[in-house]
C-alpha cells in the first residue's frame, strides 16, 4: 500500500491540476471508504461515487408497481433482501408484507421458481434487479422455468447495463471527468471491449480493477499515469478475474432470453438500451405484460438527494436529510438501505 501511496504523491505533483476520477461499481465504493482512501491520497485528486448500486438506481415508479402487484389476489411477490426496504411512493414491500401481502425475501432467482413449483395455484413474481453480473443467472431461471414448464413463474426485469450510463456520466459537464475506475464484478461478464468507447470517442482513461485497498491504488496510479502520458486506454489490473472478451457462454445465454430496452435510473432518467427486458418469445413471463398495472402518480421523498448522489455531483453530507431524517435504521431514499449504496457507506465510514 505504502508503495502505491508514494508512487500516487509524485505522479500527482506532476501533473499540477485536480485530477476526478469516478468508480462506478457499489462494492469499490464501499472499498474505499472503509479503507479510508480518500484521506490517502493527495487532496488534488478527487474520487467520485457514481451509479455503482443496482438498488439505488431502481426508480421510486418501480418500487410502486411492486407494490401494486404485491397486493393482487394469488400473487407472491419474490426478490432479494435489499429491494423489501426501499421505500417506494407509500411504503415499503416490508410495510406491504407486514399488511398482508405475501411479499418474500430470497436469495436466489431460483428459489422463486422452487416456490412456484409449490404454489401452483398462485402467481410467482420476481423481482429482477442487478447489473451484468446477476443477469445470466436471471436468464438461467426463465431457462429452468421453460424447460419444466412452470407456467406460474414472472420477472419483473429493473435489470441495467453499466457501459450506456457511462456515456451519460461523461457528460456530464459539472462532474469533469479526468477517468474511471471501472467495476470488477461487472467486468468479468463483459470484459473490457464495451468500454472502449469511452477511450476513442471521450479520450478518457479507464481501468478495471479488484476490490482490495491495493487494487484500488494500483488502479488509481495506473489512471494517473494515462492522465499524464497523455495516453487514455483500458488497462486491466485485475487480470485473475476479467478477460477482454469477457465471458461469452454468459454473455450468450444473457443475449437468449433478454434484449435491450430505453430504462429509466433513479436520479439519471431514461437511457438509451441501458436495461434489459424479456425478449418477445418469452414474454408470457413478463409481470408489466401479465398483470394490469394502472399508472401510479409516484413521488420522489421530499429533500432527498439520492438521485444527485447517484449522479456523482453531491456528496451524502450535502443531502438536508443525511444522518437526520435519514438513516440505514429509517431510510428515505435507496441510497441509504443498500450496503452498496453511497449514503450507506457514509454513514457507516464516514468521509474518508
Amino acid at each position: 500500500m505504502k508503495e502505491f501511496i508514494e508512487t500516487i504523491e509524485k505522479l500527482s505533483k506532476k501533473i499540477q491540476r485536480q485530477i476526478n476520477l469516478m468508480e462506478v461499481c457499489g462494492t469499490h465504493t464501499v472499498s474505499i471508504f472503509r479503507h479510508g482512501i480518500r484521506s490517502l491520497i493527495p487532496s488534488n485528486i478527487k474520487l467520485l461515487s457514481g451509479p455503482g448500486c443496482p438498488v439505488c438506481v431502481t426508480p421510486i415508479q418501480d418500487i410502486d408497481r411492486m407494490l401494486y402487484i404485491a397486493k393482487q389476489p394469488n400473487v407472491i411477490l419474490t426478490t432479494f433482501g435489499d429491494m423489501m426496504r426501499v421505500p417506494g411512493s407509500d411504503g415499503s414491500l416490508y410495510k406491504a408484507k407486514a399488511e398482508g401481502a405475501d411479499v418474500r425475501m430470497v436469495y436466489s432467482p431460483l428459489d422463486a421458481l422452487k416456490i412456484a413449483q409449490e404454489n401452483k395455484d398462485k402467481k410467482i413474481v420476481f423481482f429482477a434487479v442487478g447489473f451484468e453480473t446477476t443477469s445470466p443467472l436471471i436468464a438461467a431461471t426463465v431457462a429452468v422455468a421453460e424447460d419444466k414448464k412452470i407456467d406460474n413463474f414472472y420477472i419483473y426485469s429493473v435489470h441495467k447495463l453499466v457501459p450506456p450510463a457511462l456515456e451519460v456520466l461523461v457528460n456530464t459537464k459539472e462532474l469533469k471527468l479526468d477517468g474511471f475506475i471501472l467495476p470488477g464484478h461487472v467486468s468479468t461478464i463483459i470484459g473490457s471491449k464495451p468500454y472502449e468507447f469511452i477511450v476513442s470517442k471521450y479520450k478518457k482513461a479507464c481501468v478495471i480493477t479488484g476490490f482490495d485497498a491495493d487494487d484500488i491504488l494500483q488502479a488509481i496510479t495506473m489512471l494517473l499515469k494515462q492522465i499524464l502520458e497523455d495516453d487514455p486506454r483500458i488497462e486491466i489490473q485485475y487480470k485473475d478475474a476479467v478477460k477482454p472478451e469477457g465471458n461469452p457462454k454468459a454473455i450468450e445465454f444473457i443475449n437468449m432470453y433478454f434484449e435491450p430496452f430505453d430504462s429509466n435510473w433513479r436520479g439519471i432518467g431514461v437511457i438509451p438500451k441501458s436495461g434489459l427486458k424479456l425478449k418477445k418469445e418469452y414474454s408470457h413471463r413478463d409481470a408489466e405484460k401479465v398483470f394490469d398495472i394502472p399508472p401510479i402518480n409516484s413521488k420522489e421523498p421530499k429533500g432527498c438527494q439520492c438521485g444527485a448522489v447517484l449522479r456523482g455531483v453531491k456528496l451524502p453530507p450535502e443531502c438536508p436529510l443525511f444522518g437526520k431524517i435519514c438513516t440505514p435504521q429509517n431510510p428515505v431514499g435507496a441510497c441509504m438501505v443498500s450496503s452498496e449504496g453511497s449514503c450507506a457507506a457514509y454513514y457507516k465510514y464516514g468521509g474518508n
